[in-house]
């Protein structure tokens, strides 16, 4: 899913429109000037939540290509280790076959010095191919845990634009039961706004 765009052009008409609505109710008074400025006001706070949440949806998703790449660098870095790995122990096992066959003394310490120092080089490159899988395998959780913060602030951004729209068609057609959907619906995209942030856990 990709970063969701909000139209600032159209939000901006949206909320003047709206404005312009509460202003001529309340030069008409009574109970329509404070529901339709209570619209206005609650349109711009769910303007300002889509706008804070689209921001963090694209910081997500730039965090989890980050994380995945960093993930794919490390296992590069762990496969050139294991092939080092197997080219140590190649050598290790061939001076064990000159050990095997060897009967001079001098042959038998030298053979047994360089098996010993390609034995201790495999376990250390071993110990660095493991650092690089856990470090790459470590990186790509992170980058799924991105891309799920990334995908519930896209989901509550289309949830807010969706209540900003209704409530625009209410300012428009002055109908109430309209607006109180459009703040229901709104609910909804806090509800996946505070889950971006992983307060609410799943």
């Amino acid at each position: 899913m990709t970063e969701e765009n909000l139209d600032t052009q159209e939000m901006k008409a949206q909320l003047e429109e709206a404005h312009e609505h509460a202003a001529h109710a309340h030069h008409a008074g009574g109970d329509k000037a404070r529901w339709t400025l209570h619209l206005s006001l609650s349109t711009a706070i769910i303007a300002v939540f889509a706008a804070i949440a689209s921001l963090q949806s694209g910081a997500a998703e730039s965090a989890a290509l980050l994380s995945k790449n960093e993930s794919i660098l490390a296992q590069a870095k762990a496969s050139d280790q294991w092939a080092y790995y197997q080219a140590k122990n190649i050598k290790m096992s061939l001076y064990e076959i000159q050990l095997e066959t060897a009967t001079n003394d001098d042959a038998i310490a030298k053979f047994r010095l360089k098996r010993d120092k390609y034995d201790r080089e495999r376990q250390e490159i071993e110990h660095e191919a493991r650092a690089h899988e856990k470090e790459s395998e470590d990186r790509g959780k992170a980058g799924e845990e991105y891309f799920h913060h990334h995908h519930r602030f896209a989901l509550a951004v289309t949830i807010f634009q969706v209540s900003i729209a209704l409530a625009a068609i209410a300012a428009l057609t002055r109908r109430r039961p309209l607006w109180m959907a459009s703040m229901v619906i709104g609910l909804g995209g806090f509800f996946y706004f505070v889950k971006g942030f992983g307060f609410l856990g799943g």
